[in-house]
């Protein structure tokens, strides 16, 4: 019998709700994985499979060797576990029986878990009930080792604090130098300062400092105008090197962003904030030899807006993956910071929904105004999360812009996300009708992340403060990744 995070019985009769195809990708560690599970995503290899009410989904599937491949899944986490040889998780064979267990009933019924998957999923939702009762680090944060000792601690918080002390002294002095010969000089081909700059940084271990030194790097080879750009980000750069050279005179809110920027990350504290936490999207970026995951969630009864953060080594995706578009039952736990996004996921409680509630969202203007407020607690926010509600793609130039429905305010879809298959996605789904989108909100302009349909007869309708018409969004539409 498989016991839940609270120790009762799990019921085995009905199937936990299905995901869709597009929510079960959205796991893929890289695209290699993506279409190898694609192809493994019908019943054809597949055998003794099923899955239960408690959020179990197991399967044989049929391999190269005299043995089939055992394959488990425990959507509540989600976790995984293959008995191949992959390194990659979620791997092509759990992708391939999640995509057969999202084609429908038929191909996975509801059944009786086996004894080699029983056996996996009992001692997994164990170790969770035991870290979620003892306080745990996935809970709360703490490390495994046991409490460390504070005065080894504050020593070596001190010691490397005088490092990066020392690096942001060097960093001022290449900037005064750059700035001294003209910014002309970084245009020159071969021109290594900034990946020298960047090393020496690493080496002061602000990892934060160095990413910012990076970027500039790249930005004489961005178009016309970027002199201009290039003293702007030198300028913010600046900024947090005086900000850390004089963070005792900061008051503590602002210190612990700057703590951050440059790279010194604090513990989640306080108390657990429980809540419905719908996933609105989930992307990777590279820094170096590092994977950053960037997972959003968005909580139906708080109104808050989260950020977890999880990293990868070379070659390896990060460990936590949630389904886009899914709705999870769980408690979060906040880090110190301006805005307070961040977050790291704590314990799980029963079995995520497929659908959610989307973010009420606002105006283009209401957005831009939210970036605003959010720089004056962070100079050195590249974006903010918010929701449009009631916009329309439209073709600009050699672009695209979000147009609001009841109004003629617009905000320009970013660079980045023009070459992405995602803003076709927004303009399918949009067929010249208001929809709703999610994204960053930045000085490069919004970047779309998620979008939902909005169905207007479906809805209440209204006027806002303004007097403008608005409409309610529809509650049951599916959230659409667009990246």
């Amino acid at each position: 019998m498989l016991l839940s995070h609270g120790g009762e019985p799990l019921r085995t009769a009905d199937p936990a709700a299905r995901w869709t195809v597009e929510q079960v990708l959205a796991l893929a560690p890289d695209d290699t994985s993506r279409r190898a599970g694609s192809k493994l995503g019908s019943a054809g290899p597949w055998s003794v499979g099923g899955c239960d009410g408690s959020g179990a989904v197991w399967g044989l599937c049929k391999g190269s060797g005299s043995k089939p491949y055992q394959t488990v899944v425990d959507t509540t986490g989600p976790a995984y576990t293959c008995s191949c040889p992959s390194r990659k998780f979620p791997c092509k064979h759990a992708l391939g029986l999640l995509l057969v267990w999202a084609s429908g009933e038929s191909a996975l019924p509801a059944g009786e878990v086996p004894d080699w998957a029983g056996e996996w999923l009992t001692g997994r939702r164990k170790r969770a009930a035991d870290k979620g009762e003892k306080g745990g680090p996935v809970a709360r944060g703490a490390s495994a080792a046991g409490p460390a000792d504070p005065e080894a601690a504050r020593r070596r918080a001190e010691r490397r604090a005088g490092r990066i002390t020392g690096g942001a002294q060097e960093l001022e002095q290449r900037l005064t130098d750059l700035l001294r010969g003209g910014l002309a000089a970084a245009d020159q081909p071969g021109y290594g300062l900034w990946e020298e700059t960047a090393a020496r940084m690493v080496d002061a271990q602000a990892p934060g400092l160095a990413s910012r030194v990076r970027e500039l790097g790249s930005i004489p080879a961005s178009g016309p105008g970027w002199p201009v750009r290039l003293l702007e980000e030198c300028a913010l750069l600046h900024l947090l090197d005086s900000a850390w050279l004089g963070i005792d005179r900061l008051p503590e809110p602002l210190a612990a962003t700057v703590r951050t920027r440059v790279g010194l990350t604090a513990p989640a504290e306080g108390p657990p904030i429980r809540d419905h936490w719908l996933v609105l999207a989930q992307y990777d970026t590279p820094d170096g030899k590092i994977v950053t995951r960037r997972i959003w969630l968005y909580g139906s009864d708080s109104g808050r807006t989260a950020l977890l953060l999880s990293f990868g080594a070379a070659g390896r995706a990060p460990g936590l993956a949630l389904p886009v578009g899914v709705t999870i039952d769980a408690e979060i736990t906040l880090h110190p910071g301006a805005g307070r996004l961040r977050a790291e996921l704590g314990g799980q409680f029963g079995v995520p929904s497929p659908i959610g509630t989307p973010p009420p969202g606002g105006t283009a203007a209401a957005a831009i105004g939210a970036y605003g407020d959010a720089l004056l607690d962070d100079p050195w926010l590249d974006a903010w999360p918010v929701t449009l509600r009631e916009v329309i793609p439209v073709p600009s130039g050699d672009g695209w812009q979000l147009v609001d429905a009841a109004s003629d305010a617009a905000l320009p879809v970013a660079p980045s996300a023009l070459s992405r298959p995602g803003l076709w996605k927004l303009v399918a789904l949009s067929g010249g009708s208001p929809i709703t989108v999610f994204g960053e909100c930045g000085h490069r302009g919004f970047d779309p992340l998620a979008a939902w349909s909005t169905d207007a007869d479906a809805g209440a309708c209204g006027v806002d403060a303004d007097g403008v018409g608005i409409s309610s969004v529809d509650t049951t539409s599916e959230t659409v990744p667009l990246i």
